[in-house]
């Protein structure tokens, strides 16, 4: 399915489902009461038509600012806002029951410097300062598997060329996948953007960040015998 981009221009969604199966009443209330609190500013295009850039230092008092592409249950993202108070994190997320479940988390963790927004990260691209991003995260994106379908995955032009004019120099593009092929894609396509991968030896890309917390995405990954890999890239 295609979407009309206020711009005109056409946009193929780069992920799957935006609604799962019905929300719990538990979670319905946490959506009106907590998600509104949570925005970073103005995103959307009917909030947003000029698409002001946000304040990113107001937002989050000049830390270091991390980006999470598709944060899926969000313990990932609640598990690095934990850990590093330094930064302020912005999670983007169109599938709504994920952001129901990233709720519950934040209340239960009393975590406060992390940021919501759940829709698509390309209006979130539009509206960042240049060079505002210090650390990105595409954690176990849809596969889309079929050949066809492949110009719908997050590494491609339409997605890495705003990733990379948000992102400072320096900064670090991390990408954890279970799909082989989404690892060619991504080393073919990613470097053609100002990207650097770091790897030195064919081992790294097995090995997980220190930093990082095993999602249910890589969990079901395992169960199901598919091999994780971890590409790690650098902004020139």
């Amino acid at each position: 399915m295609e979407n009309d981009h206020p711009s005109g221009a056409p946009w193929r969604n780069f992920y799957g489902r935006t609604k799962g199966k019905g929300l719990r009443k538990s979670q319905k209330v946490a959506l009106e009461r907590d998600l509104g609190a949570l925005s970073p500013g103005p995103v959307s295009w009917e909030e947003n038509p000029e698409r002001r850039p946000l304040d990113i230092v107001a937002l989050f008092g000049g830390r270091d600012l991390w980006l999470e592409i598709g944060f899926g249950g969000g313990e990932h993202m609640v598990h690095q806002a934990e850990h590093n108070p330094q930064a302020g994190l912005i999670g983007c997320e169109p599938y709504i029951n994920g952001v129901a479940m990233l709720l519950s988390k934040i209340r239960k963790t009393g975590v406060d410097n992390l940021r919501v927004h759940p829709g698509d990260v390309r209006d979130l691209f539009d509206v960042l300062p240049e060079a505002s991003v210090s650390r990105a995260f595409l954690l176990y994106p849809d596969p889309w598997p079929k050949a066809r379908h492949h110009r719908r995955r997050f590494v491609t032009p339409e997605h890495l060329e705003p990733l990379a004019r948000v992102l400072a120099p320096g900064a670090e593009f991390r990408v954890a996948t279970d799909i082989p092929d989404y690892v060619r894609q991504a080393l073919e396509q990613v470097p053609r953007f100002g990207f650097r991968w770091t790897a030195t030896r064919a081992a790294d890309w097995r090995e997980p960040w220190a930093d990082w917390i095993s999602t249910r995405y890589e969990q079901k990954a395992l169960r199901e015998g598919r091999v994780p890999h971890y590409l790690t890239f650098r902004r020139d």
